[in-house]
């Protein structure tokens, strides 16, 4: 299952957050865990805020992962599909509503 995190970092705690990050390696930043992928990161930087697309089976493990990234920053966690599945579930929507 694939989650769309959309997150916000309060001005106070972006410097503090910008300092962690650029302290990490690569491999520390692409780590979610076992049982999760990152798919994906894109930030605004200017907005203090952006999107992480993660893929996992087990919403505990998404938790666990975003759990170390709170006292940072605010998350909005959603399940999301990808074209192919969008494609399937349409298709049972259209025939459930005899559309």
């Amino acid at each position: 299952m694939k989650f769309m995190v959309h997150y916000t970092i309060s001005q106070d705690q972006f410097l503090p957050l910008l300092k962690r990050w650029v302290s990490m390696s690569t491999q520390e930043q692409m780590n979610a865990g076992e049982g999760v992928s990152i798919i994906g990161r894109w930030h605004d930087v200017a907005a203090r805020d952006g999107v992480v697309i993660l893929e996992a089976s087990d919403l505990l493990a998404v938790q666990r992962y975003i759990g170390q990234w709170t006292p940072y920053l605010d998350c909005d966690i959603a399940p999301v599909l990808d074209d192919a599945e969008l494609t399937a579930v349409g298709r049972q929507i259209i025939a459930d509503n005899n559309a």
